[in-house]
């Protein structure tokens, strides 16, 4: 209201009486700012006081100055959307619009997501423009309907200072980015999410490594297969390369589920129907998201259930980067990364892994027999022989997949290994850490555990559900004495409880919940459950 001189009564403006604007307007801003009114507070319909100042050409300097934000974007729409919005009428929005931000401006035309940056060029004001982008302004800011500041400019000087600013702005990003890789690389990342797999991380790290630092095929996009068990890692190794790559993970990660693309007559539903067919407008579900995303990263998950007709449209995307929809038009893709992940040969992988960790086991303990000297630990790392890969691997993998072409287009295989008992000890605390939240913050119950206790849920691993057997082994022997314990009101509020191992006939162990009082502990008496016949 300073800025635009309005008289009206409003949030820390309440005591201002009419003033005059040309006379009055910078000196009470300045009081306002000192007397601690917020430089970014929102105006009632949406936008900040910078932006007004951007439009209206004054006072830029002080807002700056005292810490407004020339990246923050307008919540205003329309006046139309606004006032159906808002639930106010649209006479009354627009009246506001014109009064107290600026009466140049189509009612019509969508202003959600314009910065600063974005109403100083609408007015056309060099000197403004040239102000905001020496304070930080980012000129590659997009409003509602994608378009940058840039695209608002007319020919001359403000165009001509964008542009300079954004290819400025783009070599800065890509030095911060660049120098960020090297203080925080991509292993080291992955392995903050992914428990063991250290083989598959370091080859999947390297292949996006090349392509970020320019050392890849341009003309094809990089096409991983990921082979082993289940539960093992696969997915979620896929969604850190995403989440790595893009800010945006919802838009920045396709996920494909080829189980639902088995008969020949769901190929329309990959890519869309051709013209005359039902669905012809609707687009295929692969196509209407690479179309928004073409960068993006794509999983397709469990593709050996995929019918072969996909695999043939699949070929075309994975050797020339783009892909036919239904009708007719192409989408260009080649910066995209393509991820499939496979069961196929994963008893072969498992049981190779398998024997190979116990000679490496063997090897160790050898080692340290002869008082070498070596960690124990270290017979984690196995790797799997390209012997294996070309003598077992890769028949099954062409007996399946029945196509040479197809698994020559894929630009790394990459192998999932079981987990190992260190691995199995990690995923197991990982477990425990989950619930031990959970039950701090919705019962304010302190969870605490002995080492044994991860060796005994630790047998509970399936080499063919991996660490989903070791969260089900948790629920089932930890999480549901938990549950009975609180539904007999056994667990006093804030309590302490302490997991232990306690040893019973014939050598069995189970786990046992105790109630940590003081200096000693008590363990819970648990009342089976009753049966509903009984």
């Amino acid at each position: 209201y300073a800025i635009t001189g309005h008289a009206i009564a409003g949030h820390y403006l309440n005591r201002i009486q009419e003033i005059h604007w040309k006379n009055y307007s910078f000196v009470l801003l300045i009081r306002l700012l000192k007397e601690g009114a917020d430089p970014n507070h929102r105006h009632r319909l949406g936008w900040t006081a910078l932006m007004v100042a951007a439009m209206n050409q004054h006072v830029v300097k002080v807002l700056l100055k005292k810490g407004a934000d020339p990246n923050a974007g307008d919540e205003f729409n329309n006046v139309y959307e606004t006032s159906r919005e808002r639930g106010i009428h649209s006479l009354e929005v627009l009246v506001s619009r014109e009064d107290e931000f600026s009466s140049r401006l189509s009612s019509r035309a969508g202003f959600r997501g314009c910065t600063a940056l974005h109403y100083a060029t609408l007015a056309d004001d060099q000197h403004t423009v040239s102000m905001l982008l020496e304070a930080g302004a980012n000129p590659m800011l997009t409003n509602g309907l994608g378009h940058t500041a840039r695209a608002y400019a007319k020919e001359g000087d403000v165009k001509t200072m964008l542009e300079e600013w954004e290819v400025k702005f783009q070599e800065a990003q890509a030095q911060r980015e660049t120098e960020e890789r090297r203080r925080f690389p991509l292993e080291r990342r992955l392995k903050e999410h992914i428990v063991g797999q250290e083989g598959a991380i370091n080859t999947v790290a390297s292949a996006i490594r090349r392509k970020q630092n320019g050392w890849y095929d341009e003309e094809h996009p990089l096409v991983f297969l990921f082979l082993g068990s289940s539960g093992i890692g696969k997915t979620e190794l896929a969604k850190q390369v995403a989440r790595y790559m893009h800010k945006d993970i919802k838009k920045g990660f396709i996920r494909m589920d080829m189980s639902e693309f088995q008969e020949k007559h769901e190929v329309a539903k990959f890519i869309g129907s051709p013209p005359g067919y039902v669905g012809h407008e609707e687009g295929g579900h692969l196509t209407k998201l690479l179309k928004e995303c073409p960068n993006a990263v794509v999983l397709f998950d469990e593709v050996d259930k995929a019918h072969p007709d996909v695999l043939t449209i699949m070929l075309q995307l994975f050797d020339e980067g783009r892909l036919t929809d239904g009708k007719g038009k192409t989408i260009e893709c080649k910066d995209a990364v393509f991820i499939m992940t496979s069961n196929v040969a994963s008893d072969e992988i498992a049981q190779h892994a398998l024997h190979l960790r116990q000679e490496t086991e063997q090897v160790s303990h050898r080692k340290l027999a002869d008082n070498l000297g070596e960690d124990e630990h270290k017979s984690e790392g196995i790797a799997i022989s390209k012997q294996f890969k070309e003598s077992v691997i890769q028949p099954i993998l062409k007996a399946h997949f029945r196509r040479d072409e197809f698994l020559g287009r894929i630009t790394e295989i990459v192998y999932f290994l079981p987990f190992g008992h260190s691995e199995l000890m990690q995923l197991v605390s990982k477990e425990l850490s989950f619930w031990a939240k959970k039950a701090k913050q919705r019962h304010d119950i302190t969870l605490q555990w002995d080492r044994p206790v991860l060796d005994l849920l630790a047998c509970g691993y399936n080499m063919h559900y991996g660490a989903r057997s070791i969260k089900h082994e948790v629920e089932r022997r930890v999480v549901n004495q938990l549950a009975a314990a609180y539904e007999q009101d056994l667990l006093p509020k804030g309590c302490t409880l302490r997991l232990s191992v306690q040893s019973e006939d014939q050598g069995h162990q189970s786990l046992r919940l105790n109630l940590v009082e003081d200096s000693s502990s008590r363990t819970l008496e648990i009342n089976p459950s009753i049966s509903p016949e009984h």
